[in-house]
């Protein structure tokens, strides 16, 4: 592959966004990932109420706040980040997140 070839690649992937972003409504709430990846594993249950329990997930249902969402698990340690996702998809489920 020539240096040329290599610029022509560049100058195409610039001209075209890779995502293109809508002009829907704001979605409220922000994603139960987002909240993951500012804990550290593992974690009980209390201290992540205590650390993020102010926060308002997405869910299917509208915002709801993750201090209400955990106080309805029965999980008491979340062993890992995947495991604290699986708890609250279960309270709150899975699908398409309500918009405003």
């Amino acid at each position: 592959m020539s240096d040329t070839d290599a610029d022509e690649g560049d100058e195409e992937a610039e001209a075209e966004p890779a995502v293109e972003l809508g002009d829907g409504p704001d979605v409220a709430g922000e994603p139960v990932a987002r909240v993951a990846s500012r804990l550290t594993w593992p974690a009980k249950n209390s201290d992540v109420r205590e650390q993020e329990g102010d926060a308002e997930i997405r869910t299917p249902d509208g915002p709801q706040t993750l201090d209400d969402v955990l106080a309805e698990s029965e999980v008491p340690l979340f062993e890992s980040r995947s495991d604290f996702v699986q708890a609250v998809e279960e309270v709150v489920g899975r699908g398409p997140v309500a918009t405003e």
